[in-house]
Order: structure tokens, then sequence, then C-alpha cells
């Protein structure tokens, strides 16, 4: 099933929550909306399931307006951030509730039906368990399974994760994610947790005050943010504020501008609070602002080219890596860098870290 969203707004009383969003989620996709709390991330699942009618905009399933479609025709199944299972009611019971106004799909038997999804889910057997006898992350497959009992056209998942912990939540995801390939079901997939958008995504929107800032697959998306608040969003980022003063658009740089012998095709020389940066791959003109973002992992000691002196504000040991503060300027950076063993970082500690030119992203 495809799903379009065509300039969706909707508003209550003075406030906007949905301003003019496009989308389309094609036949198959794991999409997921992601964003900071108040987004609008929920209330566009609420209009794809037709619990909100958008106040202008048109939601289309295969090209069929939804406008004035009920949720329960819609053919919409939905997972709720708290599982919203019913106490007095045993799983199979639970399960089989979405099939109370529908035959099961593939000609089977309701108990069939109930037997296949639980094995899916990896709770084979549990049908007559108490749904309060279960642990958090056994409630949210049985609520997935009752979500997928009637054969739903469409997937909906309202942070269905996010009262579970961390590790839980890791296993869970990818437990998600396997059950939608399998079944090829399009799946709208609601999460403010960027490292859960970027895991199990075929491609991302991110929301901000209402509107769409960015779509694109995770790896773009993270590469590739297009504005300072997905840059800043997802994942951790390190934003500069600058002004172009040398362009180096077909030309050999100078030492110091990048290394040395390396042809710069298209680049450019940012001044940014005194300090010069080289960037590559940017055609700007001189006197421009320029807002560019590095990766806390691409700011590395022993790089000789884009260097920042800065003395080390806090240290956290993260296994495989340590992730550093930076005070440079009277900004504070984030530095991740591999844990060998044997260096150690101390607070207090002066710290040089530099970047590859092309290591540098310029977004909006």
């Amino acid at each position: 099933m495809k799903l379009e969203l065509d300039g969706v707004s909707k508003r209550y009383g003075t406030a906007t929550a949905l301003d003019s969003v496009s989308l389309t989620v094609d036949d198959g996709e794991f999409f997921t909306l992601v964003g900071p709390s108040g987004c609008g991330k929920t209330t566009t699942l609420r209009c794809i399931a037709g619990f909100e009618s958008p106040t202008a905009g048109t939601v289309r399933f295969d090209g069929e307006s939804m406008d004035g479609v009920p949720p329960e025709a819609r053919g919409v199944g939905v997972v709720f951030q708290n599982y919203a299972l019913f106490p007095h009611m045993s799983v199979g019971e639970n399960v089989a509730y979405g099939l109370r106004f529908v035959d099961p799909p593939g000609g089977v038997t309701r108990d069939e039906r109930v037997a296949e999804l639980l094995e899916l889910v990896d709770l084979a057997g549990f049908e007559d368990r108490d749904p309060d006898s279960l642990s958090g992350g056994q409630q949210q497959r049985v609520a997935l399974a009752r979500a997928l009992a009637p054969g739903p056209d469409i997937l909906l998942l309202d942070e269905p994760m996010s009262a579970l912990d961390a590790r839980l939540r890791e296993r869970l995801r990818q437990q998600v994610k396997r059950i939608q390939s399998e079944l090829g079901v399009t799946t709208v997939y609601v999460t403010h947790d960027q490292s859960e958008a970027l895991a199990v995504s075929d491609r991302v929107a991110v929301l901000n005050r209402g509107r769409v800032e960015q779509v694109g697959e995770p790896r773009d998306v993270y590469h590739r943010p297009h504005t300072e608040f997905v840059a800043e969003f997802v994942g951790e980022n390190n934003v500069f504020h600058g002004v172009v003063r040398r362009s180096l658009t077909g030309q050999r740089a100078s030492p110091g501008d990048v290394v040395e012998s390396r042809l710069d095709p298209e680049g450019v020389v940012v001044e940014v609070d005194g300090h010069s940066f080289t960037l590559e791959g940017v055609d700007k003109s001189v006197g421009e602002s320029l807002t560019f973002c590095v990766r806390p992992e691409n700011l590395r000691t022993g790089t000789e080219t884009n260097q920042i002196r800065g003395t080390i504000t806090g240290t956290e040991f993260q296994g495989a890596t340590t992730r550093l503060g930076l005070d440079w300027e009277k900004t504070e950076l984030t530095v991740v860098v591999a844990d060998d063993g044997d260096t150690t970082y101390e607070v207090g500690q002066e710290l040089v870290v530099g970047f590859d030119p092309d290591a540098a992203h310029v977004v909006e």
C-alpha cells in the first residue's frame, strides 16, 4: 500500500501541530518519523490512522483520498506507546481482538491466525497467559501481533519501545524490522530516538515544529544534513558559523589550507572567530556567511589540517571510544576518539584536534 500526505496541516485553535506536511511512503517501506517532543510526529500518525482529521490537505492510500473514511475502514494496524492491552483478556484473546469484524487473512481460522502471529513474534504457546504476567518486551510483541491480526495494509507504530530499557529496545527493534520485512507491510514508525530511526528505517523524515526538515535514507540524513537543526538533532554534531574569506576553486591550495599536493577543485577558506578553516566541495562567494558542521568522530588528534586547540572539559569512557568535551573559543565542542587502552585524557588537559577539508558539511 502506497501512502501519501499532501499538504497536511492540523491546527488546534491558534496552535499549529502540522504545517503543510507532504510525504510519500512507498509500498512495503519502513518509514520513520523522528523529531523532538511536540514536533508533530504523533499528530501525523493520528491523521493517517483517521483518529484526527486534517485541517487542510489530504491523506491518500494508493491514490484514494481518506477524507471521511473512519479508522476501522482504513485497513490500518496501530501499536500504541502504552500497548493498550486488555488486562481482563488472555494473550490469545488480545491478539484476536482485531478480528472482531473481519475474517482472518489467508482463509485460516481465528485460532490458527492467533497461533501463527504468536509464533511470528516468538510467543508461541502464550495464548492462555495473562498480559500482566508478561514482561514489557513481551507485552509489546503481543500488541504488535494484535495490530497485525487483520492483515493491515499499513502498520503504524507510535513510540512502542519508549518504556523499555536500552538493551531490550535494541533487541526488539531488530525483531520488529525482521517481522515487517517478512510481511512486506508498509510501516510508519514514530520515535524521538535518532539511533533507533537510523537503525531500522528504509527512509527517515525529520520533523521540527510541525514541518518536515529533511527526508532521506538514514546514511544520507546523518552524513549530509540539510539544515542546522537536522545536523544537531540526528546524532551529535559540532556547528561552526563563519564567513568565506577566500575561494580555492580551480587553484592549488597553499600549505595550511589543505594537504599539499592536493588539487582542490572546489573549496573555500572560512574564518570562524579569527581562525581559518579550509572546506572542500563548497562553492560560495567571498563575503558570504556560511554554517558548517563536523561530526565528533571526524575531529581527530594527529591531523595537521584545520587544527583546533582547546581544553578538555569532560571525559566519558564508552568502551571502544572516549567522548570528550572540548572548550574552544568559549564554544563547547564534542570529540569522539578511539580508545586504545593506553591513552588517557584528563579534564583541564590541552588537546589539539583537526579535521579533513572534506569532512565538513555545509548546512542552511
